[in-house]
């Protein structure tokens, strides 16, 4: 059986979790993940730890902030006044939001805070900071 290499294009069932168990995404009932091995559509651990499989193999593969979605930056962590704020939004905690930049990119970002005149915003990607073990089965060569 051939390993799989950067380039190769594959299909995986996998289980996402934390370190304490918690369960945050799974394929695993539904279609498999596919992708380019090396081509940037996934976070690099993961990317990474599927090199050298071959069909049918099973692993688990632990994967650092840094290599996953980075450390926490606590400059992501704004506090904005209510008035800033589209006038229809009645803003709660756990609400997303998205804000335009001025090169047009979108920021995502979850309000962790509500008070009489402002918000806290969090542009963090709610996995940053984590360390992420992937339970991964390689299903599928395309």
């Amino acid at each position: 059986m051939t390993q799989v290499n950067k380039g190769d294009k594959i299909k995986v069932h996998y289980t996402g979790k934390l370190e304490d168990g918690t369960q945050f995404d799974s394929s695993v009932g539904s279609d498999p993940l596919e992708f380019t091995i090396g081509a940037g559509q996934l976070i690099p651990g993961f990317d990474n730890g599927v090199v050298g499989m071959v069909i049918g193999d099973k692993r688990i593969v632990t994967i650092p902030a840094a290599e996953a979605y980075g450390e926490r930056n606590e400059e992501l962590v704004l506090d904005v006044e209510k008035s800033q704020l589209p006038p229809d939004i009645e803003p709660q905690i756990g609400q997303m939001l998205q804000s335009q930049q001025p090169d047009g990119n979108l920021i995502n970002m979850v309000i962790t805070n509500v008070n009489e005149t402002s918000v806290t915003v969090d542009a963090n990607p709610p996995l940053a900071g984590k360390t992420l073990i992937f339970e991964i089965e390689l299903v599928e060569v395309a």
